[in-house]
């Protein structure tokens, strides 16, 4: 079992990158863990938001095997404590078995296809945060997770 974060668009500030290299070597002594960065489209200005959300669609499911548990972070998703998400996490380990593929989108959202593929959404937040800054944020909370599922130090209650 793995866990893959699927990313629309390169990670392009240093600051994100250098907290998601943090978290991520700290993750691999947990799960085997990886981020997929899917190339922003070219020449979008001639397309209309719902056309660049098809095109970056596509590109997300070529990276999702139908085996693949599918969780979107989206705005509209369940939102969850860190407790609560190491349970979700937990569970999906325990009784599932199937590698866990988490998405994050481009600036306009996900299609219909994206949608309809997907098994469940998630909330970082009633809060909009930069599609940048979110990757770190939500590595750092797998990492939180597991910590919370080893009874680590690392989350306080």
């Amino acid at each position: 079992m793995k866990i893959t974060l699927l990313t629309v668009g390169k990670t392009d500030k240093d600051w994100v990158k250098q907290g998601m290299d943090i978290y991520l070597s700290r993750l691999k002594h947990y799960i085997p863990f990886s981020v997929v960065e899917i190339p922003e489209l070219k020449n979008v200005s001639s397309l209309t938001k719902d056309q660049i959300k098809v095109r970056e669609g596509e590109l997300i499911l070529k990276n999702v095997r139908p085996a693949d548990d599918l969780i979107l972070l989206d705005e509209r998703g369940k939102e969850y404590s860190s407790v609560e998400l190491a349970k979700v996490i937990q569970d999906k380990i325990s009784y599932a078995g199937k590698d866990i593929v988490f998405v994050i989108g481009g600036a306009y959202g996900f299609s219909d296809a994206v949608y309809g593929r997907a098994n469940s959404k998630i909330s970082l937040s009633r809060m909009t945060f930069s599609h940048q800054m979110v990757r770190a944020i939500f590595i750092e909370q797998i990492y939180r997770a597991f910590t919370i599922m080893k009874g680590e130090p690392y989350h306080h209650e």
